[in-house]
């Protein structure tokens, strides 16, 4: 009888160690970019929006409000990006609700999460 090797199955992800410490470090500090209130948010709603390069410092630097992927892209990276003063001049109340469904798709985990938790 011959005998075929056995493979051991991986291992499971360990989320009780450093990960999720990591996640929840990573957590708080998107949380302390939130403004208090949704209506904070009073960004552009049309036009071109020009990003400083500490928040587009990797691709697109110009976004025309007009073009809804570019919108979505500008919002993306206000999100993973900004800082807590940025937020209010770059994202707008009502364009952030609109467009929610389809970002909390495109953005991290982590930024999702707080966002909603929020």
């Amino acid at each position: 009888m011959s005998s075929s090797p056995q493979h051991a199955a991986p291992a499971p992800m360990d989320f009780s160690g450093a990960d999720t410490k990591d996640f929840a470090l990573c957590q708080e500090r998107f949380r302390q970019r939130l403004p208090k209130s949704l209506n904070e948010l009073h960004g552009p709603t049309q036009g071109v929006v020009e990003l400083p390069l500490h928040m587009a410092w990797s691709g697109m630097t110009s976004y025309d409000m007009g073009k809804p992927r570019q919108r979505m892209g500008l919002y993306r990276t206000v999100l993973h990006e900004g800082l807590r003063g940025n937020l209010p001049s770059y994202l707008n109340r009502d364009l952030l609700l609109q467009m929610w469904p389809v970002l909390r798709t495109l953005v991290g985990r982590t930024v999702r999460t707080v966002w909603e938790e929020a």
